[in-house]
């Protein structure tokens, strides 16, 4: 079993820092190459750069969830969630297909609950 782990070129897992622009403030993020390529992957397939890419996540996550914890952390999940999600046939593998022209729902429709939370309303005071 563990030679499926172990064979991963350790190019793979090793951490790359980019530093990304987010509305107009420099911040760094630091993941493994292998994240790098599964968001530069989740852009192509929407013709966005993976800054963007980024962007787009760092502002639905703020206006789901109202605020944003560890966001490098955030964004391996939602690379291992596409990988896993591909995996399971809920998103198609070709990379042609746009993700933005899949119904989220469906895709999520089934999942176990540990997968899929509601965002937590935003109380304003």
């Amino acid at each position: 079993m563990c030679q499926v782990f172990i064979s991963a070129d350790p190019q793979s897992y090793e951490s790359r820092t980019r530093s990304v622009r987010l509305h107009g403030v420099v911040t760094s993020i630091r993941l493994e190459n292998l994240h790098w390529e599964v968001l530069e992957e989740i852009a192509a397939r929407d013709g966005l750069s993976v800054t963007q890419l980024i962007t787009r996540l760092y502002d639905e996550l703020v206006q789901a969830r109202g605020a944003v914890g560890n966001f490098s952390s955030f964004l391996r999940v939602s690379a291992l969630r596409y990988m896993a999600l591909m995996a399971q046939n809920r998103i198609p593998a070709d990379p042609t297909v746009p993700l933005r022209s899949l119904d989220p729902a469906k895709v999520l429709d089934g999942l176990p609950a540990t997968w899929t939370r509601p965002p937590h309303p935003i109380h304003l005071s």
